[in-house]
């Protein structure tokens, strides 16, 4: 526990809350997960800047989530510091001539409603997807049609060396759900997307549209990560799991969803042992049958 109180005193200096001996329940989109020795929540770059270095300095094992809606966490002891990037790292800098920058913590939902307010669009494929600006760059989200590569021009972030720097999306290695940050240690800080100009009550109706088709057709009502696994070429996993007669198996309280069987889900009480019996059963009943590799969309925070 030594650098905890060091830790406590650099969070109160730059004013971030923070919580000890917090669960990582309350921050997952899965909602399970065991409780790490502390939480820190993100205010400024500065913080961002400050609190990683002094993670990276001292050796401390850390974390870095935004809404963890794509993070499947163990549920034993994380013996480290688990950074938050959210709500108090959400600010929209400024939107002119079709460019929004704002803050890696932004829920993408009310970047998509200041989209539409502006009359901007390009951004409607997003509305609903549970994520943060920064954690839908990290693993270029996307959704009917479109995708954080087609709307991001830039971001700034934070660099193994310590140092805030800028990188253009050419530079971003952006595919399908991947991105130069990804396992990195590179840390979003900001986002710069461009988009055009549009007539609010279409970017409206459309929003309204693809959020009630999610709502149709997805298990919007259990806890999950989203889609669990990615898209193989050629194949799509839902109808791959279908074919396999998978809809519905459950391991304890994870269950393939009986609504959309491209998500696990949790029932209630879902352990990640759960979840990862089951998308190993999965995975192995896929690949027998179908000759298909399924891999995992979530990452696994340990």
């Amino acid at each position: 526990m030594s650098y905890i109180s060091e830790l406590i005193s650099i969070c109160d200096r730059l004013g971030c809350s923070y919580k000890l001996d917090e669960s990582l329940k309350d921050h997952t989109t899965f909602r399970i997960g065991g409780k790490c020795k502390i939480a820190v929540f993100l205010n400024s770059e500065e913080s961002v800047v400050q609190i990683i270095s002094f993670c990276r300095d001292k050796f401390i094992k850390h974390a870095v989530l935004g809404n963890g809606s794509n993070i499947i966490a163990e549920d034993k002891f994380f013996d480290g510091v688990v950074v938050i990037i959210g709500n108090d790292y959400s600010r929209i800098n400024y939107i002119r001539d079709g460019i929004i920058e704002c803050e890696s913590g932004l829920m993408l939902s009310k970047l998509c409603v200041a989209a539409k307010n502006e009359g901007l669009t390009g951004l409607e494929f997003a509305y609903g997807i549970p994520g943060t600006v920064g954690g839908a760059l990290y693993m270029n989200a996307g959704a009917y049609g479109g995708e954080m590569s087609d709307i991001v021009v830039s971001a700034d972030y934070l660099d193994t060396d310590g140092i805030v720097k800028t990188i253009p999306a050419e530079n971003m290695d952006l595919s399908y759900r991947h991105s130069a940050f990804m396992n990195s240690g590179r840390i979003i800080l900001r986002v710069k997307i461009k988009l055009k100009k549009g007539v609010v009550g279409d970017i409206e109706q459309k929003m309204e549209e693809l959020i009630n088709c999610r709502r149709e057709k997805q298990p919007l009502n259990y806890p999950s990560a989203g889609s669990t696994f990615k898209r193989p070429e050629g194949a799509f996993a839902a109808a791959l799991i279908d074919e396999c007669g998978l809809k519905g198996v459950s391991v304890g309280d994870a269950q393939v969803s009986e609504k959309h069987s491209g998500f696990v889900i949790n029932k209630g009480n879902a352990t990640y042992n759960d979840i990862m019996e089951l998308v190993s059963i999965v995975k192995e009943k896929v690949k027998a049958d179908t000759g298909y590799e399924l891999e995992l969309e979530p990452e696994i925070l340990k």
